[in-house]
């Protein structure tokens, strides 16, 4: 019989106060993530029907950036304070920032991919990649269900490698709360 432990992001409550996070860094409204994906996701639909793959590498910049700077640099999810503003929306628990700027990078490299195919004049494949973005992208935006997310907290080089490049010190392990409780130490254990 195997046991597997249950894992997830850790979110914190919108009110604690910066000192006693659990993690330093920047720590964001994941539905402002939610916003921006939708908006790219439309913007990258109007470009396959319009054929016009140079958007396709204007949304992957924007991606890129986000990725390499951090999440307040996405021009699609900088309308979510004035949003919420607006409507007199409340606040929501928060997550840290790097698990979405994993997936922002990951998507940036398939908009990459597809904007060198579409250039090149391979159009039918060159949509497949953009068309995967398209559709995580809007599996976030309607359920908050982020696929890159995920893939940043499985134990690859990967993640590990774009943590020490953009994340000034933040360890993934710091992130992840194990059988939900608390936050998992490097060596995959609960503290006591």
């Amino acid at each position: 019989m195997f046991l597997v432990r249950a894992t997830r992001p850790i979110t914190i409550p919108a009110t604690t106060p910066t000192e006693v996070r659990p993690v330093s860094g920047r720590w964001i409204d994941p539905r402002a993530q939610r916003l921006g994906a939708a908006s790219s996701a439309l913007v990258l639909l109007v470009a396959l029907i319009a054929n016009a793959w140079a958007i396709v590498a204007l949304v992957g910049v924007a991606l890129a950036i986000s990725a390499g700077f951090g999440t307040r640099w996405f021009v699609f999810s900088r309308p979510w304070p004035l949003i919420r503003r607006v409507l007199a929306i409340g606040p929501s628990e928060l997550e840290h920032e790097m698990p979405p700027r994993f997936a922002q990078a990951l998507g940036a490299g398939f908009l990459a991919l597809g904007t060198g195919l579409l250039a090149a004049g391979l159009q039918p494949w060159g949509w497949i990649p953009v068309l995967a973005v398209v559709g995580l992208q809007l599996l976030l935006a309607g359920t908050g269900f982020c696929l890159g997310c995920r893939l940043f907290f499985l134990r690859w080089w990967v993640p590990d490698l774009f943590a020490r490049l953009v994340g000034r010190g933040i360890r993934r392990e710091a992130l992840v709360m194990v059988d939900g409780m608390r936050p998992a130490t490097p060596t995959g254990r609960n503290p006591r």
